[in-house]
């Protein structure tokens, strides 16, 4: 397994949050009435759950689980291999399902999903990291 990889990944990650604790708002109001902040907080949360995704899928590769249907099936083999909990599994799918709205519904973006996703799921980022650093670690 690649683990320092997977460490660098867990860098860039850490940069992503920052760079979110430094231009989120404290209000929606705040958030809603820039849309310059808007577009820049949806794009860093979009490379910084893509980066989980990276990680997931690298797992999965380095660990010969097998080619993954598609994205819900990388989720179900590290599951299944215990790698990940069942409380991650579902922050994972959540994430990859919000990432989606993101990339492929842009014009169907709901501003409070994203300032709840912004102000209560940045610690999702956190869970993961602390997941996957123990299971590499073993």
């Amino acid at each position: 397994m690649d683990k320092k990889r997977i460490l660098s990944k867990f860098v860039e990650i850490d940069s992503y949050l920052e760079e979110l604790d430094e231009i989120k708002p404290l209000e929606f109001e705040d958030y809603e009435g820039s849309i310059l902040n808007k577009r820049s907080i949806e794009r860093i949360l979009q490379i910084s759950i893509e980066v989980v995704l990276d990680i997931c899928n690298l797992l999965v590769s380095d660990l010969n689980l097998g080619i993954p249907a598609d994205e819900d099936s990388v989720f179900d083999k590290l599951r299944k291999k215990k790698i990940i909990s069942k409380k991650l599994y579902d922050i994972l799918i959540e994430m990859k399902g919000f990432r989606n709205v993101l990339v492929y519904k842009y014009g169907a973006i709901e501003d409070e999903k994203v300032f709840e996703v912004l102000t209560d799921k940045l610690d999702d980022f956190q869970i993961f990291k602390e997941e996957i650093l123990k299971f590499i670690e073993k």
